[in-house]
Protein backbone atom coordinates (compact mmCIF):
# COMPACT_ATOMS: atom_id res chain seq x y z
CA UNK A 1 0.00 0.00 0.00
CA UNK A 2 1.43 3.33 -1.02
CA UNK A 3 1.78 6.34 1.23
CA UNK A 4 -1.01 8.16 -0.62
CA UNK A 5 -3.36 5.19 -0.21
CA UNK A 6 -2.63 4.95 3.53
CA UNK A 7 -3.34 8.66 3.97
CA UNK A 8 -6.63 8.30 2.04
CA UNK A 9 -7.60 5.29 4.16
CA UNK A 10 -6.78 7.18 7.37
CA UNK A 11 -8.83 10.20 6.28
CA UNK A 12 -11.72 7.95 5.25
CA UNK A 13 -11.68 6.16 8.62
CA UNK A 14 -11.59 9.51 10.45
CA UNK A 15 -14.59 10.81 8.51
CA UNK A 16 -16.44 7.53 9.13
CA UNK A 17 -15.80 7.63 12.89
CA UNK A 18 -16.90 11.29 13.08
CA UNK A 19 -20.06 10.51 11.11
CA UNK A 20 -20.96 7.63 13.40
CA UNK A 21 -20.34 9.84 16.46
CA UNK A 22 -22.58 12.58 15.03
CA UNK A 23 -25.41 10.10 14.33
CA UNK A 24 -25.15 8.66 17.84
CA UNK A 25 -25.27 12.16 19.37
CA UNK A 26 -28.37 13.02 17.34
CA UNK A 27 -30.13 9.88 18.58
CA UNK A 28 -29.13 10.64 22.17
CA UNK A 29 -30.41 14.24 22.02
CA UNK A 30 -33.56 13.72 19.98
CA UNK A 31 -35.79 13.90 23.11
CA UNK A 32 -34.32 17.21 24.29
CA UNK A 33 -34.51 19.04 20.95
CA UNK A 34 -38.02 20.34 21.72
CA UNK A 35 -37.68 23.59 23.68
CA UNK A 36 -40.72 23.03 25.86
CA UNK A 37 -44.22 21.55 26.02
CA UNK A 38 -47.40 23.40 26.97
CA UNK A 39 -49.80 22.32 29.74
CA UNK A 40 -52.35 21.24 27.12
CA UNK A 41 -49.69 18.92 25.61
CA UNK A 42 -49.30 17.36 29.06
CA UNK A 43 -53.10 17.08 29.45
CA UNK A 44 -53.30 15.26 26.10
CA UNK A 45 -50.82 12.69 27.51
CA UNK A 46 -48.14 13.51 24.95
CA UNK A 47 -45.53 13.31 27.73
CA UNK A 48 -44.73 10.10 29.59
CA UNK A 49 -44.25 10.15 33.34
CA UNK A 50 -40.66 10.26 34.52
CA UNK A 51 -39.38 11.81 31.27
CA UNK A 52 -37.41 15.04 31.69
CA UNK A 53 -38.81 17.97 29.70
CA UNK A 54 -39.52 21.71 29.85
CA UNK A 55 -42.96 23.05 30.64
CA UNK A 56 -43.80 26.54 29.38
CA UNK A 57 -46.76 28.85 29.81
CA UNK A 58 -48.11 31.46 32.21
CA UNK A 59 -48.14 31.29 36.01
CA UNK A 60 -51.83 30.93 36.83
CA UNK A 61 -53.28 33.71 38.98
CA UNK A 62 -53.90 32.76 42.61
CA UNK A 63 -51.90 29.52 42.57
CA UNK A 64 -48.53 30.53 44.02
CA UNK A 65 -48.18 28.98 47.49
CA UNK A 66 -44.96 29.19 49.47
CA UNK A 67 -44.15 26.33 51.83
CA UNK A 68 -41.39 25.71 54.33
CA UNK A 69 -38.02 27.15 53.41
CA UNK A 70 -37.66 27.51 49.66
CA UNK A 71 -40.50 25.15 48.72
CA UNK A 72 -43.00 26.73 46.29
CA UNK A 73 -45.98 25.35 44.42
CA UNK A 74 -47.83 27.02 41.57
CA UNK A 75 -49.68 26.14 38.38
CA UNK A 76 -48.64 26.75 34.79
CA UNK A 77 -51.41 27.33 32.25
CA UNK A 78 -51.91 28.07 28.57
CA UNK A 79 -55.62 28.83 29.26
CA UNK A 80 -56.55 25.41 27.86
CA UNK A 81 -54.68 23.14 30.23
CA UNK A 82 -53.17 23.65 33.67
CA UNK A 83 -50.37 21.68 35.32
CA UNK A 84 -49.51 21.93 39.03
CA UNK A 85 -45.79 22.52 39.64
CA UNK A 86 -43.72 22.03 42.77
CA UNK A 87 -40.26 23.56 43.07
CA UNK A 88 -37.60 23.53 45.77
CA UNK A 89 -35.22 26.44 45.40
CA UNK A 90 -34.94 30.17 44.94
CA UNK A 91 -37.25 31.57 42.27
CA UNK A 92 -36.06 34.24 39.83
CA UNK A 93 -36.70 37.82 41.03
CA UNK A 94 -39.17 38.46 38.22
CA UNK A 95 -41.28 35.36 38.90
CA UNK A 96 -44.91 36.30 39.61
CA UNK A 97 -48.46 35.36 38.74
CA UNK A 98 -49.61 36.05 35.19
CA UNK A 99 -46.04 36.10 33.81
CA UNK A 100 -44.38 33.76 31.33
CA UNK A 101 -42.37 30.91 32.82
CA UNK A 102 -40.44 27.84 31.67
CA UNK A 103 -39.87 25.09 34.25
CA UNK A 104 -37.60 22.10 33.70
CA UNK A 105 -38.14 18.77 35.45
CA UNK A 106 -40.23 15.60 35.36
CA UNK A 107 -43.92 14.73 35.51
CA UNK A 108 -44.79 12.66 38.56
CA UNK A 109 -47.31 9.78 38.67
CA UNK A 110 -49.85 12.09 40.35
CA UNK A 111 -49.73 14.55 37.43
CA UNK A 112 -47.68 17.07 39.43
CA UNK A 113 -44.67 18.53 37.61
CA UNK A 114 -41.58 18.45 39.84
CA UNK A 115 -39.29 21.24 38.64
CA UNK A 116 -35.61 21.57 39.38
CA UNK A 117 -35.15 24.75 37.31
CA UNK A 118 -37.52 27.69 36.85
CA UNK A 119 -36.88 30.47 34.34
CA UNK A 120 -38.91 33.70 34.20
CA UNK A 121 -38.98 36.35 31.51
CA UNK A 122 -36.45 39.12 32.03
CA UNK A 123 -38.76 42.15 31.92
CA UNK A 124 -42.36 43.13 31.39
CA UNK A 125 -41.99 43.70 27.64
CA UNK A 126 -40.47 40.35 26.69
CA UNK A 127 -41.80 36.84 26.31
CA UNK A 128 -39.63 34.08 24.78
CA UNK A 129 -40.65 33.67 21.11
CA UNK A 130 -41.30 29.95 21.59
CA UNK A 131 -43.66 30.62 24.51
CA UNK A 132 -45.48 33.40 22.63
CA UNK A 133 -45.86 31.22 19.52
CA UNK A 134 -47.17 28.21 21.45
CA UNK A 135 -49.64 30.37 23.38
CA UNK A 136 -50.85 32.03 20.15
CA UNK A 137 -51.37 28.58 18.59
CA UNK A 138 -53.56 27.69 21.57
CA UNK A 139 -55.68 30.81 21.00
CA UNK A 140 -54.34 32.90 23.89
CA UNK A 141 -54.59 36.66 23.32
CA UNK A 142 -51.19 38.25 23.84
CA UNK A 143 -50.50 41.92 24.36
CA UNK A 144 -48.41 44.08 22.07
CA UNK A 145 -45.38 43.51 24.30
CA UNK A 146 -45.32 39.78 23.46
CA UNK A 147 -45.00 40.33 19.70
CA UNK A 148 -41.62 39.79 18.10
CA UNK A 149 -40.18 41.62 15.09
CA UNK A 150 -40.40 39.64 11.90
CA UNK A 151 -43.43 37.59 12.99
CA UNK A 152 -46.43 37.65 10.74
CA UNK A 153 -49.53 38.74 12.59
CA UNK A 154 -52.62 36.55 12.25
CA UNK A 155 -55.79 38.47 12.93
Amino acid sequence: MTRKQRRGLLIGLGVGVLSIAAVLMMFAFRQSIVFFHTPSDVAEHKIAQGVRFRLGGLVKEGTVARGEGTRVSFSVTDTIGTVPVSYEGILPDLFREGQGVVAEGILGPDGNFVADTVLAKHDETYMPPEVAKALKEKGVELGKSAEHPGETQTQ
